[in-house]
């Protein structure tokens, strides 16, 4: 495909599955822009904040003998702790934060979160996931040569949110997923992190430890169990409000004294590696494209200055650095390292998936739980 860049977002042809059509005033427009005007506007526009304010009303009225209204996952990014600010600050909902430790929290994301939880007054517990069950199933997946290597940590970061909320009997999960920054991505860069047949296969062929605590999420678990049988529902405040990343920031800076640490999930330091290093440098794949475009849609951020920022590196700050202490942390040689970046690039199509049971699931298990 020959090269080219969105005339309105900065989606470029990285994507394989991306089309481009001409627009009234000659440029090309990709299709996630006409994704974004045909189905992805007009659904969130039809998210009313007086919808959620009934909602908090009707959580608030069924938890009063509870001990918690809700549940939240916060991670010391910004979608999460500004979530966390406006929704005791404005609904003063009784939430109890839960913290899940994979093994690469900077010490940025660290000291957010203490600095929320402590002036808001809140509880929080930390879940911290077995490190050589974490780091195994993550070299597996280095070596597997998928594109989606931070499936472990995103699997991890559900499975256990997921269970705790079970455990406790809390019924409300608060998430921090908003459209103004994560409205535009590209399929064909990754596979569902909540795959765990793929998950299960790949480290069967790659990994050499058991799995006995991590805590994997089944499709019937996260499709059947946790919604229906155990009621479950997540809510997705930030898409009810006028969410603006910004002035999320400077709200955060202004109040807590919290620190930004660069790009879109970035608080973890494997995440910020795979984002910035790994996917650019081995797949081609520049996740800022995305999320600067998601953000363009929004109208929080111009193309120019989109364009400008995309000018500059992938990777912020000492490479060489950052990769010793990833190497130390999973175990790896830089012999092993460099093999890895020259492994054959795979297909989630490789590996065994859960797409057939998703079908399933479209075709029937959505009417019957209509």
């Amino acid at each position: 495909m020959k090269y080219q860049v969105c005339s309105r977002c900065v989606m470029d042809t990285t994507d394989p599955q991306i089309t481009f059509t001409t627009s009234a005033g000659g440029g090309a427009i990709c299709s996630h822009c006409r994704d974004f005007d045909n189905v992805i506007k007009p659904y969130w526009q039809g998210f009313s904040k007086e919808w959620l304010e009934k909602k908090i009303a009707f959580i608030k009225e069924e938890c009063k003998s509870k001990p918690y209204d809700c549940i939240l996952g916060l991670s010391g990014g910004v979608d999460s702790s500004y979530l966390l600010h406006y929704m005791i600050k404005e609904y003063d909902l009784r939430i109890l934060a839960v913290h899940i430790d994979a093994g690469w929290n900077t010490q940025i994301a660290n000291n957010n979160i203490k600095k929320l939880v402590n002036k808001l007054e809140i509880p929080l517990h930390t879940i911290t996931i077995d490190w050589n069950e974490m780091r195994d199933l993550q070299v597996a997946f280095l070596k597997s040569g998928v594109a989606n290597c931070d499936v472990p940590q995103d699997h991890a970061f559900f499975g256990s949110l997921y269970r705790y909320a079970i455990q406790n009997g809390i019924s409300y999960v608060l998430n921090g997923f908003n459209y103004a920054t994560e409205s535009v991505f590209p399929f064909a860069w990754a596979h569902s992190a909540m795959d765990s047949i793929q998950l299960r296969d790949i480290h069967k062929k790659f990994g050499k430890e058991r799995l006995v605590t991590f805590p994997i999420v089944s499709f019937f678990d996260y499709w059947i169990h946790y919604p229906h049988i155990k009621k479950i529902e997540v809510i997705n405040p930030l898409n009810f409000i006028a969410y603006s990343k910004q002035v999320a920031l400077e709200t955060l800076s202004k109040e807590y004294g919290w620190e930004n640490y660069g790009n879109k999930h970035c608080e973890s330091l494997w995440t910020k590696f795979f984002q910035e290093y790994f996917l650019p440098t081995k797949f081609g794949y520049d996740k800022r494209r995305p999320h600067f475009s998601s953000m363009i849609l929004a109208g929080d951020m111009s193309r120019e200055e989109a364009m400008r920022l995309l000018e500059s590196p992938a990777y912020q700050g000492n490479l060489e650095e950052d990769l010793a202490v990833i190497l130390e942390k999973l175990d790896l040689s830089r012999t092993e390292w460099e093999e890895i970046m020259q492994t054959p690039k795979k297909s989630y199509k490789d590996y065994e998936n859960n797409e057939e049971l998703y079908q399933y699931k479209k075709q029937y298990l959505d009417k019957f739980f209509e």
